[in-house]
């Protein structure tokens, strides 16, 4: 059996924390994957711990992306809240001036 231990990772941003849910859905991920190293050994998860790790990373980007946009579409919706607002208001001032 072999000692040496293997990192897998695809980008060099090593620092990059990755978002809880992601990193939960890896935690288990290497538990089970240390289970099967343990009964078989670490070349049974050889070819498959770099393909799950970069599926793990784009899935974190992907999370982080659908977060930036759901704080984006709630920033537009406040503004069109305001504008239909603003929009009721000069309405009934140009009503109320007609009058």
């Amino acid at each position: 059996m072999n000692n040496e231990e293997t990192v897998y990772g695809t980008h060099e941003d090593s620092h990059v924390v990755m978002s809880e849910k992601v990193q939960s859905l890896a935690g288990s991920i290497y538990q089970e994957f240390e289970r099967m190293i343990a009964r078989y050994d670490q070349d049974v998860v050889k070819e498959l711990m770099p393909l799950l790790v970069n599926v793990l990373e784009c899935l974190d980007i992907a999370y982080t992306e659908n977060q930036e946009h759901e704080v984006e579409l709630e920033l537009l919706r406040e503004d069109n809240e305001q504008l239909v607002t603003q929009y009721e208001r000069e309405k009934q001032l140009r009503k109320t001036a007609d009058q």
